[in-house]
């Protein structure tokens, strides 16, 4: 498995919120959230994204945005459209002047909500995930700008998403955040492999077949007590030429990068709570909690317990 695949299976420090946001024209949602990341697929007409400082982003049917940041934005059908929503920090949801919700006033079906009940009338349809991009998936986003138009006109991941976020059905929450996450990956993986985003040095190396293997086998078992000489075995080189290479291509030595790695796993595992600071220890490669507990509190400047207690407030 690589960095991308362990996004996939990896923990995430929070639940995604999903929303079909069906909207009649003239129409302007103000965000001002602090959603880390933002994922929207357009399936119907063109949407503008105005920041503060005046970028605008046309996003059209079939593009999906990848949001990266916590920027205040207004999303509508065309830049100065009076506001008919604003969604703030804490994600709740009130008129222009943010005296009165309008949350339950907008919601007219399973995660469905916007001014136009009637989809015939709809001049834009999206669909939003969003979600706290944690620890693992944060290294993967280095390369995002604050918006990355990704075209996936007729992609069938798209279409199954537009089918199943209105679903009431067991366990579809599952299901959703799994094609959220699909769609991301998607995204990430198209743009970097067109150059439309500077790939990130990890990305690039997975493609050299000696730094690449040693990257897979440290992202398949990273509580193997890895060596620069028992990757370099596996790799069918020397220690020399592995940490050579390895470095030049990653921009950091092996165990450096598997330390790293190990760390941002367990923090995604402390905030998702519930665990034990030995279960974690030992899942990330050290050999008792101890162990782990002095590296984290080295790297972070901040104890586990701390940590984690930190996270939770921030979740809840």
């Amino acid at each position: 498995m690589d960095a991308l695949g362990s996004l996939l299976n990896g923990p995430r420090a929070q639940t995604p919120m999903m929303l079909r946001m069906v909207m009649r024209s003239p129409w302007s949602v103000r965000i001002e959230d602090t959603a880390p990341l933002t994922v929207v697929a357009v399936t119907r007409g063109t949407s503008t994204m105005t920041y503060d400082d005046g970028t605008r982003h046309r996003v059209g049917s079939g593009d999906v945005a990848l949001i990266r940041g916590t920027h205040p934005y207004t999303i509508g059908d065309r830049p100065g459209t009076d506001w008919v929503a604003r969604i703030d920090a804490n994600g709740d949801c009130f008129d222009p002047t943010g005296s009165h919700s309008v949350a339950d006033d907008m919601c007219f079906g399973v995660r469905s909500w916007g001014n136009c009940a009637d989809e015939q009338d709809a001049a834009a349809i999206m669909l939003i995930g969003t979600y706290s991009s944690g620890e693992v998936s944060g290294r993967l986003l280095d390369a995002l700008d604050r918006v990355t138009l990704v075209h996936l006109t007729d992609h069938p991941l798209v279409g199954l998403m537009d089918d199943e976020i209105v679903r009431d059905s067991p366990a579809q929450d599952a299901v959703l955040n799994r094609l959220l996450d699909l769609l991301l990956i998607t995204g990430l993986r198209q743009s970097m492999e067109s150059g439309a985003v500077r790939a990130s040095q990890w990305y690039r190396a997975h493609s050299d077949p000696v730094v690449g293997q040693a990257l897979r086998l440290m992202h398949n078992d990273i509580a193997e007590p890895w060596t620069v000489a028992s990757l370099a075995a596996a790799t069918g080189v020397s220690r020399a030429v592995l940490a050579r290479r390895f470095t030049d291509l990653v921009g950091e030595p092996p165990m450096t990068y598997l330390t790293t790695w190990r760390l941002s796993t367990g923090a995604d595992l402390l905030a998702e709570g519930g665990r034990s600071l030995g279960s974690i220890a030992h899942q990330v490669g050290y050999g008792s909690a101890f162990a782990f507990s002095a590296a984290f509190k080295r790297s972070r400047g901040i104890s586990p317990a701390a940590y984690r207690e930190r996270a939770a407030r921030v979740i809840h």
